[in-house]
């Protein structure tokens, strides 16, 4: 319910009370809680959405090390260890550390390898696409494969392809694509990311999102990703304020909200979907001014919200006090509007 005392709560965890537990573990070194979350995980989705969020919260520690120290032949160690050296070497990268070309080497074999080691399983897929972002004049073949429709760049689409075999429309898997061309110039080189803000051609990243949200089945979170472009084109257009004062009504952006609503949220429940997906449907529909639509979006959220996309609505993206009252505000507001119904 709306109301002024309400404080939005950041969690990489979410809704997932049993991933919530085990980051607590973690950043107190107890890896045995991981062990035992990942054995239960079941299903492709979970399990690339659980390793993601553990890897993030390790790759600042040697937890993973002593997991595997304790349980050598561990898949499930194995993995996270891949996931930790990937997320070690895109840091690296992002702040321009000497060390980077070494980091990228080492989370590019523990990719190779895990890939042997676990077959079936699409994370060591989607961690080489993490790692496509690394190589900036596309000097890889694997990065510059021919692409598998029209109005598409060359890039990594064989390591998007073995990640969909495994898990088709795996949410990272095309969240990785989609990091890799905002940073691919059209001249085929990548450009930007080490700053953080990057700077390649959006119209290729608007084609790869319409050409992935428009073959995947209802229910698939892949739905949502016109909106992070959106997001995207809003945070460069920044400071032109004709276009930002349309941006977020204009017909081809409800349309895009309204799809997703439709197409994604209407079919999953708030357990299974992305807080960050969350957050870009209710903040797109919000800004649409479909406050009766958005209304649902947040009461699935909860308490939960993320700094993304809200900080971009304010002054300074890098206050995260700001981009909570921005989220408060909209929730407010839709929540208000919902219920005088």
């Amino acid at each position: 319910m709306p109301g002024h005392d309400f404080r939005p709560v950041y969690h990489p965890a979410g809704h997932d009370t049993a991933l919530r537990g085990v980051v607590q573990d973690l950043r107190t070194g107890r890896w045995v809680s991981m062990a035992q979350l990942l054995a239960d995980t079941t299903g492709w989705a979970l399990w690339t959405q659980r390793t993601q969020v553990l890897a993030a919260v390790a790759a600042g520690s040697d937890v993973v090390q002593a997991w595997r120290a304790e349980e050598p032949h561990s898949v499930a160690a194995t993995v996270m260890h891949t996931r930790v050296a990937v997320e070690r070497a895109v840091r690296a990268h992002r702040e321009g550390h000497a060390r980077t070309r070494e980091l990228w080497q080492s989370a590019w074999e523990a990719c190779r390898d895990t890939a042997r080691i676990a077959p079936a399983d699409p994370v060591p897929w989607v961690c080489l696409l993490a790692l496509a972002v690394l190589d900036e004049g596309q000097r890889m073949e694997e990065h510059r494969m021919r692409p598998p429709g029209p109005m598409l760049p060359p890039g990594p689409w064989g390591l998007l392809a073995e990640a969909d075999k495994r898990d088709p429309h795996n949410r990272e898997a095309y969240h990785r694509m989609l990091q890799f061309l905002y940073a691919r110039t059209p001249g085929g080189a990548l450009s930007g990311t080490r700053s953080g803000t990057p700077s390649g051609s959006l119209s290729e990243a608007v084609n790869f999102v319409q050409w992935a949200a428009g073959s995947a089945p209802p229910g698939s979170p892949l739905h949502v990703l016109p909106l992070y472009v959106r997001v995207e084109r809003y945070r460069r257009e920044r400071g032109q304020e004709k276009a930002l004062d349309l941006h977020w009504v204009a017909e081809d952006a409800t349309r895009d909200a309204l799809r997703a609503l439709l197409a994604w949220f209407d079919h999953t429940g708030p357990e299974a979907a992305s807080l960050l997906d969350l957050n870009h449907l209710a903040h797109a529909l919000w800004g649409a001014l479909r406050f009766d639509d958005a209304a649902p979006v947040f009461e699935a959220l909860g308490p939960y919200y993320t700094p993304q996309p809200w900080a971009h609505r304010t002054p300074d993206p890098g206050n995260r006090a700001l981009a909570e009252e921005v989220f408060a505000r909209a929730r407010t507001r839709c929540l208000g509007a919902a219920r005088a119904r």
